[in-house]
């Protein structure tokens, strides 16, 4: 039996071997990759959790193929093409009935991401554009499936939260030396950090959110007690590469996000309910409806534009008068704002504003870096955007994920008997 086995292998083999001659022959080289896709699909069927984390440590590593202008795609390798394959194994998994746990399915978080996909789904039938509507339904489901679906499988070991973490900050750490580094060859100038990181980042303003986000992940493992001590060094060391380019990707978005996230932690500290912070939050908004001539009076007086010097970068954060940043942010936001009056219900489609904004611009509203050419990127707002592509429906679900989400955070912060588990969940 195992010699006839060995004679199969080998046959195999060199079967193999004949066909990459003949396909490089004809100038054919993906067939080199078969073995590789072969044994992706073998730990998909079998060992699901070593492709999960296979995808994670891509992630920060994987490639733009947009930056890389190769057919002007907006698409992300290997990661993307992985999770299209989880999603797809996913689906059948749920059709055989086996290996989800029905605790996750029927979660209330789970039934609030039901209904967001399904308008999703809907508007993308009534989108402008339904083929990039239905590409972007496609890309939020396979991020749901291998990111929520079959992740939370893995974080039911403990261990298994620092070994994910440390999977994705590892190979982050790279990337951020490498943008650093790239960047010092340009004198740390900041219209280079716009690019810098291509071609693992799109642009600096998503570069930066992803190392804020990560921010305060890496603050609770370097805090947690039961932590190798050759480990917190490797950890506080990669604390100072993350400041670092947090600092250099002049992304003030994510600075002004640090220091809000500070603050709710430190309320959170202090065991404020989620309810105060939320009466809280609706009458500092009433008051900035209210009052907003004489504010906007008085962030008009600031003209200082974004700068090199980060001091002056900080300043310029609240400057509606001449930077070209800010006021291009205004416009965008104008834009999905005329989008959504003129239809309300249903918007325009799922990830269709940069395709449409641009006759919402007005003249008066353009700046310097202002484009009708698709290619500026979205609303710029994680509200406003759902609100122009989907109308009043896809802003209110994402409002009642984001409220679920807080609510569920809130509770077992201040109940979880666990330091470790207290610390990730903050």
């Amino acid at each position: 039996m195992t010699l006839s086995r060995n004679i199969s292998v080998l046959l195999a083999g060199i079967g193999f071997a004949v066909c990459q001659a003949v396909a490089i022959s004809f100038e054919f080289y993906f067939l080199a990759l078969l073995p590789v896709v072969l044994g992706v699909i073998w730990t998909a069927l079998f060992r699901m959790d070593v492709l999960l984390m296979f995808i994670v440590m891509s992630v920060p590593a994987s490639i733009n193929l947009e930056s890389l202008e190769i057919g002007g795609v907006g698409f992300y390798l290997p990661t993307e093409p992985l999770l299209f394959g989880v999603l797809v194994i996913f689906i059948f998994k749920l059709l055989l009935g086996n290996s989800i746990d029905k605790r996750i399915l029927v979660h209330p978080i789970s039934f609030v991401i039901y209904l967001m996909l399904g308008w999703i789904f809907l508007t993308s039938i009534t989108s402008e554009f339904p083929v990039v509507s239905f590409k972007f339904l496609l890309a939020r489901m396979w991020f749901v499936a291998g990111f929520y679906f079959l992740m939370v499988h893995l974080f039911k070991k403990f261990n298994n939260f620092r070994l994910i973490s440390m999977l994705y900050l590892f190979p982050l750490f790279i990337i951020i030396i490498y943008t650093v580094v790239r960047h010092a060859g340009y004198g740390f100038d900041k219209t280079a950090g716009h690019w810098v990181m291509e071609p693992f980042f799109k642009d600096h303003t998503s570069y930066g959110a992803v190392l804020a986000m990560y921010f305060p992940v890496l603050v609770s493992l370097i805090i947690q007690r039961k932590v190798n001590p050759l480990l917190r060094v490797f950890l506080i060391l990669g604390f100072i590469v993350l400041t670092t380019g947090i600092v250099l990707s002049y992304t003030r978005a994510a600075w002004v996000s640090l220091v809000v996230a500070g603050g709710l932690f430190a309320l959170m500290l202090l065991r404020i309910k989620l309810r105060t912070l939320i009466i809280a939050f609706v009458g500092i908004a009433s008051f900035v409806w209210i009052a907003q001539d004489d504010l906007l009076i008085s962030l008009e007086r600031n003209d200082q534009d974004s700068s090199d010097d980060l001091a002056e970068h900080v300043e310029s954060i609240s400057n509606v008068s001449s930077d070209a940043s800010n006021l291009e942010r205004l416009n965008r936001w104008e834009c999905a704002l005329a989008m959504f009056e003129e239809r309300p219900l249903v918007g325009w489609g799922p990830g269709t504003y940069q395709f449409v904004y641009a006759p919402f611009q007005r003249s008066n509203s353009l700046t310097i870096i202002s484009t009708n050419n698709a290619d500026g990127g979205n609303a710029h707002s994680e509200y406003l955007g759902p609100l122009a592509e989907q109308g009043v429906p896809g802003t209110v679900i994402f409002l009642i994920l984001i409220l679920a989400v807080s609510s569920l955070v809130f509770r077992l912060a201040y109940t979880l008997p666990s330091y470790e588990l207290k610390s990730i969940v903050f």
